[in-house]
C-alpha cells in the first residue's frame, strides 16, 4: 500500500475551529512521529482559509483548504463529496473525526465511498512503524476495551470522543504548507438544502470545557448544594446518568460513555459509585476527589482522594466551609 500521511478532519462551526480537531491534531502528531508521516489538516467551509494558519500552530505539517459556498453550512452530500475526492488523490494512510453529531454523520459515508473501515468513538489510538493503526474503544456497553486494526484497506479510519486527547501547546512559530483545493461538485445529487438555521440557546455551561467539576451521582438527591459550591469554586455542575434519567438535570451535563468526556483540574465525585461506563468519561482527570459511603466503590480505584461518607453531607459541609472563602 502506498498510502502515506495522517489526515485530520478539522471541524468548524460559523469559521470557529472546534477544540475536538486541535485535540486530534495533537494525536496525530504522536501517532506519526512513529510513521514518520507528516500531519495533514482537512480544512473545509466557507470563508475559513484565514483559520488554516492556527491548525499549523496547533500541529498540522500542511493544510488542504476547500473554501467554498457550497461549504457554508454542514451538509452530508457536499462535505461527503470534497473529502471523498481528496482522499482518492492524496491517498492518506489515516483520517481521524471527532465523535460529533458532524464527525459521527460525515466519516460512515466516507468510508462506504472509499471502501474501508470505521472505527466508532475511539478512547486512545496507537501506531506502529509500518503505518498500521491500532484504535481502542469500549465495547459491550462499556465493560471492556476492544482495540481493532484495518490491516486490509487504506486509508484507515477513526472518530475519537472529544475530550479524550491532549492538545498540543500552541507554536505561533511552526510552518507549515496551505494547499487551496478546487473540487468538482456534483449538485445533481445535492438531495438537501439548508432553508433556516435555527440555533438553541442554553444556559448550561459546557462540562467538557471547565476546569473543576462538581460532580453528582445517585447518592444526591438534592444537586443545590452542588451548584453552589460550584460557583464558589468557578466551576461547573456535573452528574452521572442516574441523574440524568432521573430527570434531575438535563442531558449537557452528563459525564460517561453515554454522555460526554471530561479532563478537568479537579473532578470532585459526590455519591458516584464509578461504574466503567462512568469512569471511561472522567479517568483522565488530573485530580480526582471521591465520596461515597461505599468504601468497596469502584471510583475509590482511580481517585487521588477518597472519602468514605455521605455524600450529601459532606457536600453541604463543603459549601459551609468555603462560605466565606470564595475562590
Amino acid at each position: 500500500m502506498n498510502n502515506k500521511n495522517i489526515w485530520v478532519f478539522c471541524e468548524q462551526r460559523d469559521g470557529v475551529i472546534q477544540d475536538v480537531a486541535l485535540e486530534l491534531l495533537g494525536v496525530a502528531s504522536e501517532l506519526a512521529k512513529t510513521t514518520n508521516e507528516k500531519v495533514c489538516a482537512l480544512l473545509l467551509g466557507s470563508k475559513i482559509k484565514k483559520q488554516a494558519k492556527e491548525l499549523i500552530a496547533y500541529g498540522a505539517d500542511q493544510v488542504l483548504v476547500v473554501d467554498h459556498k457550497n461549504l457554508e453550512t454542514f451538509v452530508t452530500e457536499p462535505y461527503a463529496q470534497a473529502v471523498t475526492q481528496l482522499a482518492k488523490q492524496y491517498e492518506p494512510s489515516i483520517i481521524l473525526f471527532g465523535a460529533t453529531s458532524i464527525g459521527r454523520d460525515l466519516a460512515p459515508r466516507l468510508s462506504a465511498r472509499l471502501k474501508t473501515g470505521l472505527t466508532a468513538d475511539c478512547t486512545k489510538l496507537e501506531a506502529d512503524e509500518n503505518g498500521n493503526l491500532f484504535m481502542t474503544r469500549p465495547a459491550f456497553g462499556g465493560n471492556l476495551f476492544a482495540t481493532i486494526i484495518c490491516p486490509d484497506h487504506r486509508p484507515q479510519m477513526s472518530t475519537v470522543r472529544p475530550g479524550v486527547m491532549k492538545k498540543m501547546e500552541r507554536d505561533g512559530k511552526r510552518k507549515g504548507e496551505i494547499i487551496e483545493c478546487e473540487i468538482n461538485f456534483d449538485q445533481s445529487k445535492f438531495a438537501v438544502s439548508v432553508i433556516e438555521e435555527v440555533k438553541a440557546c442554553s444556559n448550561v455551561a459546557k462540562i467538557e470545557d471547565a476546569k473543576i467539576l462538581v460532580s453528582c451521582g445517585r447518592g444526591i438527591k438534592d444537586i443545590t448544594p452542588a451548584f453552589e459550591v460550584a460557583g464558589k469554586l468557578k466551576g461547573t455542575v456535573s452528574a452521572s446518568r442516574a441523574l440524568v434519567d432521573a430527570g434531575v438535570t438535563a442531558h449537557d451535563r452528563q459525564v460517561g460513555q453515554t454522555g460526554k468526556t471530561v479532563r478537568p483540574d479537579a473532578y470532585l465525585a459526590f455519591g458516584i459509585s464509578g461504574a466503567i461506563q462512568h469512569l471511561a468519561g472522567m479517568e483522565e482527570s488530573e485530580f480526582i476527589v471521591a465520596v461515597n459511603t461505599d468504601k468497596n466503590a469502584p471510583i475509590f480505584k482511580i481517585a487521588n482522594l477518597g472519602i468514605v461518607s455521605d455524600a450529601a453531607a459532606v457536600l453541604k459541609q463543603l459549601n459551609k466551609i468555603i462560605e466565606n472563602k470564595p475562590c
